[in-house]
């Protein structure tokens, strides 16, 4: 067997096939570009689901790890260290808030907000002990916690996974009339991802996200916004709600905070609303270490500066123009998204969303495949328009257009 086969075969004898991975496997990265076990070369238009933003291997989030690597990387929550505060202040004064609880993973950051809102539903609002509700949209992706997939609509995230965690009302996404009709007095937030990345990059009419925002500052109702894959530079904005002029009671962020470097994830908010937890309510041993601290810092400084998300911008119109000529050619039927992030849904007679991405593997591109014949294209904030452009042609030549 080849290297790669071989690799495979062993991963498959020893892990749980909780995955269907693309068969390429990965020795080195840098950029846009990864290298495989046969000395290949790929042009990565996946990012890590956007945990890549700033490429593979970026020399500035590297060098903060290693300096940090040297000098302190767990002392858990029992100690302070003296990279927490400057992560707190400097992620709060980002995002325009007053106070962060950071945790590891997505997935972390969506369970804290659970827990935060309906703590605050019961200490701020007055909803009945018990009683408070969430409101959440379908096709939604938050994670796969047992909270979380018990109000996903997504078969395979949910079946089997029972008994479901109660206290959530299902919408359909983008449906402002269904949203404001689920919100009740015992509603205590609304949890909304911006643009629905794993639902095929799906994003909600114009008008949505300013009209959730006034119905739920009408109705004392926090406005909880999920932007794990859609924020900092991903969109063009540092915030997929800046493209609304909206504002968030909550920003839940995670995989670019840490870089592509270490797991570091964050809920984001008011001291309003963070002050309703109290010591030993809630917490995490690695939240918040001094490792996870160093790289986010640097994040946030390269953030500061405005390029990526500019770079984003920019390279995005590029990449939806290109795209978008695509459809009517009896290849595409629609392309979604914003910046740096597109949903392509091929015509299913040129291949299911696997298919094409396993062709497009062969001729050194790798993206993914959602939901039957859809792929997402999501490159690294730093990709060439060089690089850019010849993933395109090879999509074009995949789809024989």
């Amino acid at each position: 067997m080849s290297r790669t086969q071989d690799a495979i075969a062993a991963a498959e004898a020893h892990s749980a096939h909780n995955y269907h991975p693309l068969p390429v496997v990965v020795a080195t990265a840098e950029g846009a570009w990864m290298t495989d076990v046969e000395g290949r070369r790929y042009l990565d238009l996946l990012a890590g689901y956007s945990a890549l933003n700033f490429g593979h291997g970026n020399r500035r989030l590297i060098e903060a790890a290693k300096a940090q690597l040297d000098r302190v990387t767990l002392t858990s929550r029992a100690f302070h260290h003296d990279r927490f505060a400057d992560f707190c202040t400097q992620l709060a004064e980002f995002c325009g808030m007053e106070a962060v609880l950071p945790m590891n993973t997505g997935a972390e950051a969506v369970e804290t907000a659970v827990k935060t809102a309906r703590k605050w539903g019961y200490r701020v609002k007055g909803v009945p002990d018990g009683a408070a509700r969430i409101v959440v949209a379908a096709g939604n992706f938050h994670g796969r916690t047992t909270t979380v997939v018990s109000f996903s609509t997504d078969p395979e995230a949910r079946e089997d996974h029972g008994p479901y965690t109660p206290g959530f009302d299902v919408v359909p996404y983008g449906d402002l009339e269904a949203l404001a009709a689920a919100v009740t007095d015992e509603t205590v937030a609304v949890l909304l991802e911006p643009i629905q990345g794993e639902a095929g990059v799906l994003v909600p009419p114009p008008g949505y996200l300013a009209g959730v925002r006034e119905l739920t500052r009408e109705r004392d109702v926090l406005l909880v916004a999920d932007e794990i894959q859609s924020g900092l530079g991903r969109t063009g904005r540092s915030f997929a709600c800046e493209h609304e002029g909206v504002v968030p009671d909550m920003y839940l962020l995670g995989k670019a905070l840490g870089g592509g470097v270490v797991p570091v994830s964050a809920v984001v908010s008011s001291a309003r609303v963070l002050g309703v937890h109290r010591p030993g309510e809630h917490g995490s041993t690695f939240g918040g270490n001094p490792l996870a601290c160093a790289v986010a810092l640097e994040v946030l400084a390269m953030l500061r500066t405005g390029e990526y998300q500019q770079r984003a911008a920019e390279l995005g119109d590029h990449l939806h123009r290109e795209l978008n000529l695509l459809v009517g050619t009896g290849a595409v039927r629609e392309v979604r998204g914003r910046g740096l992030w597109a949903g392509v849904d091929l015509d299913p007679a040129r291949g299911t969303g696997r298919e094409v991405s396993e062709r497009l593997m062969a001729r050194g591109v790798l993206v993914k495949d959602t939901h039957g014949s859809t792929i997402r294209i999501a490159p690294p904030l730093v990709i060439s328009k060089e690089d850019l452009d010849w993933g395109l042609e090879q999509l074009r030549e995949v789809l024989a257009v």
